[in-house]
Formats: structure tokens, sequence, C-alpha cells
């Protein structure tokens, strides 16, 4: 399975799914899909989100409390997942605040290695 289907399988078999994106440490996109239309500019999020992830990566390994996996974000209006697949790329799940965030974590944990996979 391609990356772009796999991120469309990930959204699209989770209620309140609205992207999902394989990003670089350094914010650029390898791949994406969107699903759902938002009113907010999904891009401009997740490279803001990877800014802060690997500002907590970092802070982890400082700290020596182990490799990063996973973050989560929530706010009033979303609901985002970053789960890491190597030292390069990590998985972004962007969904609606009242969307099944537990299985979307899920996906993203499982999918994750079909994605690792695929990019190596």
């Amino acid at each position: 399975m391609s990356i772009r289907e796999t991120l469309k399988d990930i959204v699209e078999n989770v209620e309140g799914g609205l992207a999902a994106m394989v990003m670089a440490y350094d914010g650029i996109s390898i791949d994406e899909i969107t699903v759902s239309p938002s009113e907010f500019d999904l891009q401009s999020l997740s490279v803001e989100y990877a800014t802060v992830l690997k500002e907590i990566k970092r802070a982890a390994e400082l700290v020596k409390a182990g490799a990063l996996e996973e973050v989560s974000i929530t706010t009033n209006r979303t609901r985002v997942a970053l789960r890491v697949l190597n030292d390069d790329l990590f998985t972004v799940l962007i969904m609606t605040r009242d969307g099944n965030f537990g299985k979307g974590r899920y996906l993203l944990r499982l999918r994750g290695y079909d994605l690792a996979r695929e990019l190596a």
C-alpha cells in the first residue's frame, strides 16, 4: 500500500478525521491527505506543530527520558496526534474535537509500522 493510501485509510477509518500527513522535522510534508474541509489551514497547523515536536524530542533526549514516541495536542476545536516514525519523519493525524481520538492514536501506531517500512 502506498503512503498516500495508508494515510487515507487512517483518516477514513476514524470518526472525525480531517487530515493525515507524513512530515519531516523541518516542517516539510512528505505526503498528505485531506478528506474533510476545514476552516483553518491544516498545512500551517502541522508545520507549527512540527516545531513543537522537535523541541519536545530534544527535551526528552536532554533529560534522558527515552525516545519520543507520540505527542497529542488538544484545543477547543481540534485534536492532533503526532507519532514518530524514525529519526527524520513523523506522522500527524488531525481530527475534530469530538472525533474518536483513541482509535485515531491506535491507527497511527498500527499503520506507522507500514509507513516506516514504505519510507525506508
